[in-house]
């Protein structure tokens, strides 16, 4: 079996994301950390085990971790997510937080991982709050780790968030400049422009969310505000290339499930601009090897989207 431990800020991709790796048979989920990103901590707990109870999987231990960044004012993404992070669609029959597993969730990851060394793919597609924090605590954690997969950054300098700076590592700058930084496992990166490549066709999403099922139903009512945005021209522009949906935390977890799916890749030594005036939170490729960095990471450039698309159709079965 495949060990995982899932670091979140429950959105809609995150969800997405979750539900692809329950419903692998050969993984075996360890515990989802959660810390503020795309909505408050509070509600990234509560989509968290939303999620889990459609998939009925409340057995998986939630945890709670940070609620603000290392240094950086707090940043959600309400306008794309909802202000309740899953679609502005409430659940009256969800979860109460009285699940959620006591301790806190970097000192569980760390002890995750120590009980598992060699073992833990850790797949992170929140800012890197809590993955930061644990590294601070334990400055060993990152060797124990199988790999790492991380959804964030930027190869190309287009920004989401700003004009040079993906979501995730804006939210949390000093936080992915100190993973990135420090952590030397195998750790693989599905930027922002990767993603916006790799987006699926309306005619995918139609079929992926009218499959019958309880999931799929979930699926498409917490989707709807975002792929509304997702189909408007104003949003079109934005993104770098194609028409269609970005599911971005998805590819981030489908490579970490099915290292076969990344078609192309490159490695290179990356940093994180901390101080840029128009360029703070931008990923830096270092092309000149002018860091002098041994660790290099694995850029991922393009994977095999129909088998992306099992995966995800398979995700709401």
């Amino acid at each position: 079996m495949k060990k995982l431990i899932i670091d979140v800020d429950t959105g809609v991709d995150d969800a997405q994301a979750i539900m692809m790796a329950l419903a692998d048979p050969d993984v075996k989920i360890l515990g989802i950390t959660c810390c503020n990103g795309n909505t408050p901590l509070q509600n990234v707990l509560k989509n968290t085990l939303r999620v889990l109870k459609v998939c009925d999987k409340l057995d998986i231990p939630v945890y709670r971790g940070c609620g603000e960044p290392v240094l950086a004012p707090r940043k959600n993404a309400g306008d794309y997510h909802g202000k309740d992070g899953l679609g502005d669609a409430p659940d009256p029959d969800a979860p109460g937080l009285d699940l959620l597993n006591g301790q806190n969730a970097v000192e569980a990851m760390i002890k995750m991982v120590n009980e598992n060394p060699g073992e833990v793919t850790l797949v992170a597609t929140a800012p890197l709050t809590n993955l930061a924090v644990a590294v601070q605590l334990a400055p060993n954690f990152h060797k124990k780790l199988k790999a790492l997969y991380i959804m964030g950054g930027n190869t190309d300098s287009r920004g989401n968030t700003t004009d040079c700076g993906e979501f995730n590592f804006v939210a949390d700058t000093e936080a992915a400049y100190i993973v990135l930084d420090r952590y030397t496992c195998p750790t693989y990166i599905a930027t922002w422009e990767f993603s916006c490549r790799s987006s699926l066709p309306w005619s995918f999403c139609d079929e992926w969310l009218a499959q019958d099922t309880k999931k799929a139903a979930f699926m498409k009512k917490i989707s709807k505000l975002s792929m509304d945005k997702a189909r408007s021209a104003d949003y079109q522009k934005e993104i770098t290339a194609g028409k269609g949906f970005n599911s971005c935390d998805s590819y981030a977890m489908a490579a970490a499930l099915d290292d076969t799916i990344i078609t192309d890749s490159e490695k290179v030594a990356v940093t994180v601009e901390l101080v840029g005036t128009q360029t703070r939170g931008m990923m830096v490729l270092d092309y000149m090897e002018l860091l002098k960095k041994k660790h290099k990471v694995t850029i991922i450039k393009t994977i095999d989207l129909e088998k992306f698309k099992k995966l995800l159709m398979d995700s709401l079965k």
